[in-house]
Order: C-alpha cells, then structure tokens, then sequence
C-alpha cells in the first residue's frame, strides 16, 4: 500500500471512529442543521408578543444574533456576502431590540440602523418571509405581491389555468398564513414594542411593482373568482374557513406546521388573526414545537428550521457502510431499525399528482409525518439496503421505498423533491423574492441525478429500463454549456455537477461519453490551487458559477466523488485534492462552517454540522475501492 492509500485508510478510521460514536441508542444521528439569524430573530418576536416566560432561550438568541454582526453594522447570510443582507440586518435589528437585552442607544445597534438606512431602508427589504413579520407585528403594510392574492384561490379546482396545488407544498404551507394575515390585514404590536419608523427613509414604505407576467397572472385569478357560485361573502367565508382547516389538517405531532419552523411562526401569527386566544391549545403546542427545535453548540443556541435528523441518520449510516461497514454491525443495524420506524405510511398531499402510489417515502426530520421527498428516500433506501437481503421486514420497507421514488418522476423525466409535476411557470412570476424556487417544484438534477444514482447502483437498474433512459436523457438536456449541472438543495454548481455525474455513471452512461466528459473537465477547471474545491453562495442568486477563493469539505469531497466515478485510474491533481480533503478534516475555521446547503435562492442558506464528516467518508471511501487494489 503506497504512502497515499495509508494516509487514506487513516483518514477513514478517523471518520469512522467518529461517526460510531457520535450515534445515539436509537441508532440515529443528531447534527445540528444551522441556518441564518432570521428564526432566531422571529422565534425573540414570537415569544415576546406571546408573553411566553422563557428569559433564558431569548437572552441566548439575542446573544447568537448580535455574535454574528459585522464590523459595518450589518449581518450576512454567508461570509462573502458582499455588501451585506439587508434583510437579515432588519431581522437581527428588529429582535436584538424586542429581545429588550439591546438598547436603542448601544453601539451594535446605531451601527445596525446607519446600515439599514444606508441601503435605503425598510423599503428595499426584499425578503418575502421579512416583509411578512414587518406586516405581521405592525411595522408595514401587507406587500401587494401577498394582498393582491385572494383568500378564495384556495376554492379554484384543479382544472383552472391556476389552483392552489399547482404550488409546491413549501410555498403553501407558507402563503396560508400570509394570505390569511393579508386578508385581515392583520397585525399585532403590543404598546412596549420597537418602533422602526427611524429605519423608513422616505415616508412610505415602497411597493414593489409588479411585473407583467404577474399582471397576466391576476387576469387567471380573476376569471377563476368569476366562476366560482355563490355570493361573495358565502365565497369569502368558504375561503377562510378551508385556509384554517388547510393549517390545522397540516400540523405535526410536535405541534408544528408541517415540520417548518418558518411555517409554523406564520401559522401562530394566522391563529391570532382568526381571533384564536394566545393561551390557545394549539398555539401553546406550536410554541413548544418550535422551541424543541433548539440547537445548542459550542455555546450557543439557535432554532433550526427543521432538524435533519434522518437526512444525517441516512447519511451517516450509508457512509459507513461504504468505509466497509457491514451489515451485521450494530451501528449499521440500529441505524436501519431507526430509519424503519421514519418511513411514512400514509397519503399526503403529494397523493394529490400521484394518486395511484403506494406510501413509503421518508422526510427530513424526525417530526416530519406527511411531508416525504425524495432525496431523503433515497437516502434511507441506501442505509437500508444491505439489510433487505436477508430480512423480510426490510425487504418490504425497501420495495415500498423503491416503488414510491419511482412513482415521483416527473412527466418530463426528471424528479422533483416533494411533490410530482408542480411545475406551472405562471407562478414561478409571482412577485415574491426567490418565487421560482419556492412556488414550484420542478425537476432539478441534483435530484435526478442522486436518484439515478440510486436506480444504478443499489437498485440494479440501467438505461434499458424507461425510468432511467428518461432521467438519463433530462440529465443530458439539461446540462450547462461549460459542462456542470445547477443543483438546486446544495451550493450550487459542483453539488448539481457531482450528483449529475455519479448518476449518469451508475445509470450505465460511459465514462467516454461527450456528456460526462464535459462534466468532468468542467469540474477539473476549477479546482483551487490548494487542490480542493469551493463555491459561493452567490452562485445560487447569480446562476452561474461563483468561485469561494477558498476550499470547503463539503465541496471538495462532491467534485472528488464525482471524478473519482468518471475516471478509472487516479491522477496527481485527484491526489491533491484528497490531500487537501484530509487536512481539512483537521481544520475548523470558517471553511468547515461555510453554509453549503441551499433552501431559497438569496434568503435561506444552511450549514449542516455532518456534511464535514459525511461527504469526506464517502468520497475517500469510494477513492480507496476504485484505486485501492
């Protein structure tokens, strides 16, 4: 064994030994999936409205919150955010001040408001999810893109040009609330709340305009309205109580709003406007939901927005294996026993496109109960997989699984996360911030490309079979002209890139093919001088690809595991991006930290605790089987 393969094979004993520790007698795994500072800052508003007595959770969210100011006064989303993010600086400034443990007159908080109005104030904020706390709470008015949408879009069915299921299940669960708050023109401000008249810097708040395609949108909704029977307070009244019945049929065990954090805040918000008392069971239940979904570390503590507890069981378990895990090890067998126990049994709304298949998909996090997707399913199918050989039990968790993920694909051949076929352009020009991610969920490659992945490899399927030919051939469609994939739920191009070739390889598409060849010079491109990888969170807002001047672990073991997939033999520049992923695993500075998982284009960026020890394993792991001897 050369000095390389040794320096590896320790690497993966490090990782190894680490993980086995890390599991939980469950057999699951608890990473913290930390996002920005904006549920912090609206769990501090939320509590305080509510009167709820918990000193200690907001004096440690005020204090996560101000630790993440910049020097100029204002909070980024990622570290090389230039010019920093107005809407996040709202945020902090806004509960840093309702939290009562920052002072108007403090420096943190003069530097925040020359900030703020520098870049022109609340007017310019742009986040959707922040202009509806600013409504909310009173210090704004309903923005026209959420009021300008009648309550009674929720009655259209589904043979109208737009009916509320046309929208992904994230976008509805959101858009309820609101449009039930902007109907009311609800908002709440108790007498002791901030006043951020001194963050206008004109008298009135500026209104978006709305574009054309959205003017073209409303003509939908009008004709919709017209058809409906009835008079139009019966109508509005029908409307209202179907958006009540659509959160509260939706709310988890836990209490929450299908599992989101962000959901459930807008939903409390939505109870109150509807006349529900504060000390209201369900809202009482919600606020408990919220506040288990704390993560303490290094500390600090922070709300998640949905724990990602099975996505990392998943994960973690399936990284295992592939360092030489079997599956007769205890960790291995635990993990499976826990993810048995995830996998949902019962039709949701994503039965709604895809009426005819059997459940079996698993979500996110543990209180997700009706909200599976893909990528998780096909993660929990990988841990599983050893295991469904010999036990019958699997076997049928398995099958269902396998059955379920193949029922998602999309009539265009590709697969979506959530929901099969929610993707109506129209309301991709909603003039919501980030509308394009949020209100549609269509085919992306990251998900296809990690679901052919599956279908290969472990799934014994190839490009004879129809499903994969079709998502071969939506891969090829939609690949850049420099060579990578957009992946759409990672930072950015080098997540899709990876995903896109481990799938077309495992699909049976040789590694000679002008396709994969792109997509492997495209990545050999733009490896860093030190031999990693790493790209910026601007690629996601940009759409194109944005180099971080810097490598991340996430990152690098993407672009390895995928060139290690599409070459046969190792190369010196492969090498020095295995030494550079080994030594990252010793490093903790912002790299590691770097938020590579993507939720919404310019708004919501994650940094997954496990993805600096998962991703590493897999792809040293792969390097080792391919090159190892």
């Amino acid at each position: 064994m050369d000095d390389m393969l040794i320096k590896v094979d320790e690497a993966i004993g490090e990782l190894t030994d680490f993980l086995t520790k890390r599991q939980r007698e469950d057999g699951s795994w608890h990473f913290c999936f930390e996002n920005g500072i904006a549920i912090d800052a609206y769990m501090i508003i939320l509590l305080r409205i509510l009167d709820v007595p918990n000193e200690k959770i907001i004096r440690e969210l005020h204090d996560r919150i101000l630790n993440q100011q910049q020097e100029d006064g204002c909070w980024k989303l990622y570290p090389d955010e230039k010019d920093g993010n107005l809407s996040a600086s709202v945020e902090a400034y806004y509960a840093l001040l309702y939290s009562g443990y920052s002072h108007s007159e403090d420096g943190p908080i003069q530097r925040a408001k020359r900030y703020i109005r520098s870049k022109g104030g609340l007017g310019q904020v742009n986040g959707i999810l922040t202009k509806a706390m600013l409504a909310a709470t009173g210090q704004r008015k309903w923005p026209l893109s959420v009021s300008a949408i009648p309550l009674e879009i929720l009655l259209f069915p589904s043979y109208f040009p737009i009916n509320y299921f046309d929208f992904s299940g994230y976008s509805r669960v959101h858009l309820t609330p609101m449009l039930i708050m902007a109907d009311r023109r609800f908002s709440i401000r108790p007498a002791d709340a901030p006043d951020l008249s001194d963050l206008k810097v004109s008298r009135e708040d500026a209104e978006e305009p709305l574009p054309q395609q959205y003017r073209d949108m409303q003509k939908d909704i009008q004709s919709g309205l017209s058809r409906l029977i009835g008079t139009p307070r019966f109508i509005h009244e029908a409307a209202t109580a179907k958006a009540e019945r659509y959160m509260l049929e939706r709310i988890e065990p836990d209490g929450t709003l299908y599992s989101y954090a962000s959901s459930t805040i807008l939903m409390i918000f939505a109870l109150l406007a509807l006349k529900y008392e504060p000390k209201h069971p369900v809202i009482v239940r919600a606020v408990e939901g919220l506040t288990a979904m704390q993560c303490r570390l290094g500390g600090k503590t922070t709300i998640q927005n949905s724990p990602s507890t099975v996505w990392d069981t998943a994960l973690s378990s399936y990284a295992l294996q592939e360092a030489g895990l079997s599956a007769d090890d205890a960790s291995v067998r635990h993990a499976a026993s826990y993810l048995k126990s995830e996998q949902q049994h019962r039709t949701a709304d994503w039965s709604i496109h895809n009426p005819n298949a059997v459940p079996g998909g698993w979500g996110f996090s543990e209180s997700n109960t009706i909200n599976p997707d893909v990528d998780d399913t096909t993660a929990a199918l990988r841990a599983i997989h050893a295991l469904s050989h010999g036990d019958p039990a699997y076997r049928d968790s398995w099958n269902r699984g396998l059955n379920w993920v193949i029922s998602m694909q999309n009539r265009d051949g590709g697969w979506p996360a959530f929901e099969k076929n929610t993707d109506n352009e129209l309301l991709a020009w909603l003039a919501i911030d980030g509308a394009k991610s949020a209100a549609i969920d269509p085919s992306e490659a990251d998900l296809t490309g990690r679901t052919l992945e599956y279908l290969g490899r472990f799934a014994g399927l190839d490009v004879k079979h129809n499903w994969v030919k079709r998502g071969t051939e939506w891969l090829v469609r939609h690949q850049e002209k420099e060579g990578s994939w957009y992946g759409r739920w990672g930072v950015c191009y080098i997540y899709g890139t990876w995903a896109a070739l481990t799938g077309l390889r495992a699909a049976g598409l040789p590694a000679g093919h002008e396709t994969v060849q792109k997509g492997s010079r495209w990545l050999w491109s733009i490896q860093n001088p030190d031999g990693g990888w790493g790209e910026s969170c601007q690629s996601d807002r940009l759409m194109r690809y944005v180099p971080l001047g810097a490598s991340t672990p996430s990152q690098t073991a993407w672009a390895l595991d995928a060139l290690i997939a599409v070459h046969p033999e190792r190369s010196p520049d492969m090498d020095r991006g295995i030494l550079r992923l080994i030594a990252s695993l010793h490093e903790d500075d912002w790299k590691s930290a770097y938020p590579t998982g993507a939720g919404l284009p310019g708004s919501f960026y994650s940094h997954y605790h496990s993805y600096r020890y998962i991703w590493p394993l897999l792809a040293l792991s792969h390097y080792k089987k391919s090159y190892g001897g």
